[in-house]
């Protein structure tokens, strides 16, 4: 309560109730736009001026999308999910050991390699796109899942390095040398001690490695040449035809698309929200 003569700065719940409405709704907008616009006939998408809903919705694009001959989803999507997992599963085996080094050790270069580290994010697959098909032209089948595994992994690992040794650099060496004392070796110090504490910050790099990977398009547009393997984000624009523009079925296969990476939020939105939020109170 506010004091005596005082004035109560506690925010109107009310307020903050509607102001959290007003920005979900902003965000959200788009997404329900296409999942509206995945239930309408072309015709009604192409509408001037539009109807914002369709008159029947039609459920059927969804099934028409699966059992296309011009795109496969059910492919599509494995090609996707298999690329994103093993690329973030990647990164998190060679970047947490990394990070762990880095945060706790001051060897000669240290800065420097965290300068470079950095630098790299200016590099993207877009700018590599020549030198990336002279490397891996000749990966075929397959292999061209595991050409854009290493592809993602690589672009992604620095970010899950600079981020990751902030986490770690902000537990106490105490903590490891205790364990170290105790008769842990360096390994079990790291996996059993400090990791436990990191979770938000390992969280926050699953996601960025995972939602980057996912939404990847210039190499594997220019790598895989197989349609039957071609990920989402290069298969998807193949209804939008030269004379033939199927929105309806491009919006119902986009709002499948996103369905993995909602249940990845809701499924980690704690750990998520704590690795963002870090460092905000002291």
């Amino acid at each position: 309560m506010a004091g005596r003569g005082g004035i109560d700065r506690r925010p109107n719940p009310v307020l903050t109730v509607l102001g959290a409405l007003l920005v979900a709704m902003f965000f959200s907008f788009p997404y329900l736009l296409m999942f509206v616009s995945s239930l309408k006939t072309r015709e009604e998408i192409t509408k001037i001026p539009p109807d914002y809903f369709p008159a029947v919705p039609q459920f059927g694009n969804y099934v028409s999308v699966w059992s296309s001959d011009v795109v496969a989803p059910g492919g599509s999507l494995l090609s996707t999910t298999v690329i994103s997992l093993g690329a973030t599963l990647l990164v998190l085996l060679i970047a947490t050991p990394a990070a762990y080094y880095v945060a706790r050790f001051r060897f000669p270069g240290r800065l420097v390699f965290l300068f470079l580290v950095l630098i790299t994010q200016m590099l993207q697959p877009t700018v590599l796109a020549v030198g990336l098909y002279q490397e891996f032209s000749s990966w075929r089948g397959y292999l061209v899942w595991v050409a854009l595994i290493l592809i993602n992994g690589a672009f992604n690992l620095s970010f899950a390095v600079w981020i990751m040794q902030a986490f770690f650099a902000s537990i106490p060496k105490e903590i490891d040398e205790a364990a170290l004392i105790d008769g842990a070796g360096r390994l079990q110090a790291m996996f059993k001690v400090s990791l436990p504490l990191v979770w938000p910050g390992i969280v926050t790099a699953i996601v960025f490695v995972f939602v980057n990977t996912w939404n990847e398009f210039a190499a594997a547009f220019v790598l895989v040449q197989d349609a039957g393997l071609q990920p989402l984000t290069v298969s998807m624009p193949r209804f939008l035809g030269m004379y033939v523009r199927d929105w309806q079925y491009l919006f119902t296969t986009a709002t499948v698309a996103i369905v993995p990476v909602v249940i990845l939020f809701a499924l980690i939105e704690k750990r998520l929200i704590g690795g963002l939020t870090a460092g905000a109170v002291k």
